[in-house]
């Protein structure tokens, strides 16, 4: 009898919750309460400029929209950011596998402070950026006059952009890639060179496949900061119209001008460009945490 009273006791301590959930089983008015707040923040802060954007885009139709890129400041502005990816996004692929590699495979002194430099201009305003880049090489600046003497312009020119672009997206391969060799190891490494490969075999069919989608990961990142910074590059491209004026640049002159169309309709083509991003970033990510 004294083991059949002990039953519902015993059966009331199964099903007792752990303390974990517990500490984790919110009331559902709580629960609603959070997830309301954020997608009401989510949908004021993205969601509804997203909105505007677009509708003051096509607010005169597709044949306004469209002729707002028959415009030679226009497709000058496009061709130009395109041409600094071009330019930014290979260089920045290069530096981060080499930052990367060497962080993760190499023990030395000062890899902290490496690390720390690496991340750096994720820390500094882009304006204070381009503004160094003045100092260094504007007229008056530290290399201007010996450029000017050999007739080198970087500020107010392709070169200024390019570089202040450059070091702006230089973090982005770098610090997605560092952390996920580091997770893998080098073992695989280790036993391709034992077995007589090479640098470039080892790194082309043992290191990149294990790391590539974590690379595209950070390429596409680099990609989507170099079409659309403007702080740098605002300082150091002048502004010049059908010359130094990228596509981010071209609207904010479109906008001061007064001509709403014709600027939502390339900032529209930057917002095609962040969702894009958004998407290749949420495949990529994903298989890059499977891969680790």
């Amino acid at each position: 009898m004294g083991a059949i009273a002990d039953l519902p006791v015993r059966s009331a301590r199964r099903r007792a919750p752990s303390p974990v959930l517990r500490a984790t089983a919110e009331p559902w008015f709580l629960r609603w309460t959070i997830i309301l707040l954020v997608v009401a923040f989510m949908g004021a802060m993205f969601l509804l400029p997203l909105w505007v954007v677009f509708q003051e885009a096509f607010r005169k139709g597709w044949a306004a929209y469209l002729k707002a890129f028959d415009d030679r400041a226009a497709m000058h502005a496009i061709w130009l950011t395109l041409k600094v990816a071009a330019i930014a996004v290979p260089l920045n692929t290069i530096f981060g596998i080499a930052a990367a590699w060497c962080v993760a495979h190499f023990r030395f002194k000062g890899k902290r402070f490496l690390g720390t430099l690496i991340e750096l201009p994720l820390w500094v305003s882009p304006v204070i950026s381009g503004l160094i880049f003045i100092l260094l090489f504007g007229a008056q600046g530290l290399f201007g006059p010996s450029l000017r003497e050999h007739g080198f312009k970087i500020i107010f020119a392709l070169p200024g952009i390019v570089l202040s672009t450059i070091f702006v997206t230089f973090p982005f391969v770098a610090r997605v890639l560092t952390p996920q060799m580091e997770s893998q190891g080098h073992k695989e490494e280790e036993a391709a060179m034992t077995l007589g490969a090479n640098g470039w075999q080892m790194f082309w069919r043992v290191t990149l496949p294990k790391i590539k989608w974590g690379l595209l990961y950070g390429i596409i990142l680099c990609n989507a900061r170099s079409m659309g910074e403007f702080g740098a590059v605002s300082v150091v491209s002048g502004h010049i119209r059908n010359q130094t004026n990228t596509l981010p640049l071209h609207v904010e002159v479109l906008y001061n001008e007064y001509q709403m169309v014709p600027a939502f309709a390339c900032a529209s083509l930057l917002a095609l460009l962040a969702l894009v991003t958004l998407l290749l970033k949420t495949f990529t990510n994903r298989k890059a945490t499977a891969t680790t």
